[in-house]
């Protein structure tokens, strides 16, 4: 038979932790609530686990965080991801920089690729993104993957307009 349940916060009794648990509105913490209120009331582990639905092992990992947090440490923590590696500010000046456009004689293109904009991060920012996760990030930042047709730098506005055929109305 398994050690029993050490549990050291003696200012819950198992009124008190059923009582919490019938004010929570997460059901894996009552659960939990009601698991501990069952072994304080001098049920075993095994049984205490069984009717929580879980292992002995599982319960004593749950008493070990309820008596170091309390209540709260029977919540489930989500981590919350890795932290962006561009600032707000940052994917801020990116949006600038795709929607004023390349300069020709400063960056060379006519127009963004992602791999174009993955050397301005890199550059500007000093942060290094995969080729696709640029396109992620744009997508992100509000822009779709349809761009606009290059233009020639060389083009003349004049001699496009003589150039189109004009039909005269019948």
């Amino acid at each position: 038979m398994g050690k029993p349940l050490a549990i050291t916060r003696i200012e819950n009794t198992a009124e008190d932790l059923r009582s919490i648990a019938s004010k929570s509105r997460d059901g894996a913490q009552v659960r939990r609530l009601l698991a501990l209120a069952s072994v304080l009331d001098g049920q075993s582990r095994m049984e205490a686990a069984a009717q929580a639905g879980m292992d002995r092992q599982t319960l004593r990992d749950w008493v070990h965080r309820f008596n170091k947090a309390g209540p709260d440490g029977l919540l489930d923590a989500w981590a919350s991801g890795p932290t962006p590696r561009l600032s707000p500010g940052q994917k801020a000046e990116l949006a600038a920089i795709v929607e004023a456009g390349p300069d020709r004689q400063i960056d060379g293109v006519v127009r963004w690729r992602r791999i174009d904009l993955q050397r301005v991060i890199r550059e500007r920012f000093g942060v290094a993104y995969h080729e696709r996760y640029v396109g992620t990030l744009l997508q992100r930042l509000g822009f779709s993957h349809v761009s606009a047709r290059a233009r020639h730098p060389g083009q003349n506005a004049e001699i496009i307009e003589a150039f189109k055929k004009t039909s005269h109305a019948r």
